[in-house]
């Protein structure tokens, strides 16, 4: 069993990031630029985009954070994103969800430049994504692929099972792993709260990614010999010996289901760091306008 070092390989990545960067810099290029928009004070969010700002610092990049009270009105802040996508400054830029509930989410995501849409929500770039066209393909999905190319993990012709299917992780993971490439060409099944054998779909699967957002939902019973666990879950779960008072949970019961892996990935420290990781590899590919001019 190899536990899949998620820490490591974003650090890794960042460095790599950070020498070209200089590169394009000495070559009197243009430095990256990160925009965030942050509304509110919500603990996960506020951690998040922390932890962003402390990428794009690693990386050579510059960053901004454009911060909010959640009391904010939905047209002050699709006036913000207006600006930001008329900024030449500004390469790509991101606004951190969730959002306070009288601001509707999709339509902020919709009003964004798809072109500076960095963290692939816009539906042109998920469309893009699906028929395999080069796109920013949204972070977490992306940074599980970045994972199993990087372990030289086989994929091709395997079952691969997909737990849960959220618009952020288990629709775009689904399209990814189906696609005509590496990591990519397994056979997909998608499982959800309704799917009534999903034990068993899960027994027959040579690589699981669990993002249900359920703690320890996978067990070591649904499990086979050697398969590829990936854990996407992060659930805060009360912890009175942690100084925070909590700490992050996954979605598989990590100690009993380890053994039987071939490839584990743990929570934390496995696809989250890499979810930060792809974000700045997307901001690369804005400042050098890969996709799109």
């Amino acid at each position: 069993m190899q536990i899949i070092d998620g820490k490591a390989t974003a650090a890794e990545i960042k460095k790599e990031i950070a020498a070209e960067v200089e590169q394009i810099v000495a070559q009197g290029g243009k430095r990256p630029h990160l925009a965030a928009i942050l509304v509110g004070h919500d603990g996960g969010s506020e951690t998040y985009v922390k932890n962003k700002v402390l990428a794009c610092e690693a990386c050579g990049f510059k960053s901004s954070l454009i911060r909010f009270e959640d009391n904010i009105t939905e047209e002050e802040l699709l006036a913000k994103v207006r600006e930001l996508n008329e900024d030449d400054d500004v390469d790509g830029f991101i606004v951190q969800l969730p959002l306070p509930k009288h601001i509707a989410e999709q339509k902020v995501i919709e009003a964004i430049d798809y072109r500076k849409d960095v963290d692939g929500f816009h539906p042109i770039n998920v469309g893009r994504m699906s028929i395999g066209l080069p796109c920013y393909i949204s972070a977490t999905p992306n940074g599980i692929l970045t994972l199993l190319e990087r372990y030289g993990i086989e994929t091709q012709g395997k079952k691969c099972v997909i737990l849960g299917r959220s618009n952020i992780v288990g629709k775009p993971m689904a399209s990814l792993m189906m696609q005509k490439r590496y990591p990519g060409d397994a056979t997909v099944t998608v499982c959800h709260s309704h799917s009534p054998n999903l034990k068993e779909e899960c027994q027959q699967a040579d690589i699981i990614i669990a993002a249900i957002g359920s703690p320890h939902f996978v067990t070591a019973d649904m499990v086979k010999e050697g398969a590829v666990v990936i854990d996407v879950g992060t659930t805060r779960v009360p912890d009175a010996s942690r100084k925070s008072g909590f700490r992050l949970c996954g979605d598989v019961k990590f100690d009993e289901v380890a053994p039987k892996c071939s490839f584990i990935s743990p929570v934390p420290g496995g696809v989250g760091p890499m979810t930060i990781c792809s974000l700045m590899k997307n901001t690369l590919s804005a400042g050098k306008k890969e996709f799109y001019k």
